[in-house]
């Protein structure tokens, strides 16, 4: 099994280190994709060292896409608009995506969301529902292979659905 966290400057550090570490756990093959394939610091000063360059990544080559959120990183990633296809691309293979806290935004943006039940921070709860998703306030939401996640605390009942449910697509 093969994986892929998109990430970006100021994520949240716990959400890109404990998926990382999980899927390894779990022996799939994790790459870690920023812009330009630049080195890049979390809100707490981790340094994540890209494996690629978001411009070149294929949705064909990875089983699940993990978005760690990081409100800063969110900022400027939701903008990137290769980063945008990619999600909405990734989506539209029926492949899982495992999106935690503020990445929602990504997935808000990407306009995939849209009468799905989708989970995130709870300041976000506007937003998801302006995007027609149902917010809901649970460790981890399951809808249509978007596996969602409010908050950092929730990691280890989040990466085990996510987990479950990409075995379910074997």
């Amino acid at each position: 099994m093969k994986a892929v966290i998109i990430t970006g400057r100021l994520v949240q550090d716990h959400e890109f280190i404990y998926p990382y570490y999980r899927l390894l756990e779990e022996e799939y093959e994790v790459d870690v994709a920023t812009k330009d394939k630049e080195i890049v610091l979390g809100y707490f000063g981790t340094k994540i060292v890209p494996t690629e360059d978001i411009s070149y990544l294929e949705v064909d080559n990875y089983d699940l896409l993990v978005l760690p959120g990081g409100v800063k990183a969110m900022e400027h990633m939701r903008q990137d608009m290769e980063i945008i296809k990619f999600i909405s691309d990734f989506h539209n293979a029926g492949k899982v995506i495992a999106c935690i806290c503020s990445a929602t935004q990504l997935l808000i943006s990407a306009k995939i969301v849209k009468g799905k039940c989708i989970s995130g921070y709870y300041a976000m709860k506007d937003d998801i529902t302006n995007a027609g998703a149902i917010y809901v306030d649970e460790p981890f939401v399951v809808d249509s292979k978007i596996v969602t996640s409010p908050h950092y605390k929730h990691l280890g009942p989040w990466m085990k659905t996510v987990i479950n449910e990409v075995n379910q697509c074997r």
